[in-house]
């Protein structure tokens, strides 16, 4: 009896729609790709095509996230030695107003303050990529000046009060900088006139009067810029998040599951396999047929 030529050429079909699903799933497993191209997954694809645009708006967000973080981390760090340096004066304020020490040890100590101030007015007006990160939106303007030529000394700030922020994909705004207003000379916590105070307290050899407050108000300042550095820690670590975020979520959108592949594909290969078997031995009896007839 022969074999229909019909049915033979819809296992051939069979066949190679099957060593088709063997090939592309084989390329899924092996890239970790669902998708590559149209015709892998027309619909997933279509969407992706779609979202495109979306997809544009997560890589101009990863990238603007980095500058940004940069900056953060260059703000972060400056804002840590401000806190060492403030750390340092108040163990050294406290030691001076003890009345321990001698009128040469005060004198001493009053230049040692001097020396924290200055190293945190260079800090306070710490630069990124040639903007001062402190000065508000007057990123072009150095932040504090100080002028000593009064006693105490006097420190201005010449930026404002404005800070920036990045929108997230789904809108959320995360604060990316602070303000040197806020972290410097805000009220009851003025670092900048604390210091200046109390260098002046020492200064004639003898603990001033007013040194106890003004000990109180460095105490106040530096648990405000610890306070602010906090603040700036938990906006980049939001800040990383969301960059993580954006960076695979593209990704994730023609992803494939490795698990489900693999499942899949000893299928496809064990379907192959049988219809290859299958179309051989309904060649053998057809061959056979023709040789009988």
């Amino acid at each position: 009896m022969r074999v229909d030529p019909n049915y033979v050429s819809g296992l051939v079909a069979s066949l190679n729609n099957s060593t088709l699903s063997v090939q592309k799933l084989t390329a899924e497993l092996s890239s970790g790709l669902r998708v590559s191209s149209l015709s892998d997954d027309p619909v997933a694809a279509g969407e992706a095509s779609l979202l495109s645009s979306s997809i544009s708006q997560d890589d101009s967000f990863v990238e603007t996230a980095s500058t940004t973080q940069s900056l953060m981390q260059v703000a972060d760090s400056a804002l840590s030695s401000v806190v060492t340096q403030l750390t340092s004066a108040l163990s050294l304020a406290v030691a001076g107003s003890n009345g321990t020490e001698s009128a040469p040890d005060l004198t001493s100590l009053s230049q040692q303050l001097g020396s924290i101030r200055d190293q945190v007015v260079s800090l306070a007006n710490t630069s990124y990529q040639g903007t001062y990160i402190f000065a508000g939106s007057q990123g072009n303007v150095q932040p504090f000046t100080v002028d000593n030529s009064t006693s105490p000394a006097t420190a201005t700030y010449n930026g404002d009060a404005q800070t920036s922020a990045v929108s997230t994909q789904n809108g959320q705004q995360i604060q990316t900088t602070l303000a040197g207003s806020t972290i410097f000379t805000a009220a009851g916590a003025d670092v900048m006139t604390a210091l200046n105070n109390l260098i002046a307290d020492f200064a004639t050899g003898t603990a001033s009067s007013t040194a106890s407050t003004d000990i109180g108000t460095l105490q106040s300042a530096l648990s405000n810029v610890s306070q602010q550095q906090s603040i700036l820690g938990s906006s980049l670590d939001r800040l990383q998040s969301a960059s993580t975020y954006a960076q695979t979520d593209a990704t994730n959108r023609v992803s494939a599951d490795p698990a489900t592949i693999a499942t899949q594909l000893s299928s496809a290969e064990t379907q192959n396999q049988a219809l290859m078997s299958v179309i051989s031995t309904v060649e053998k009896q057809s061959l056979f047929d023709y040789l009988q007839s």
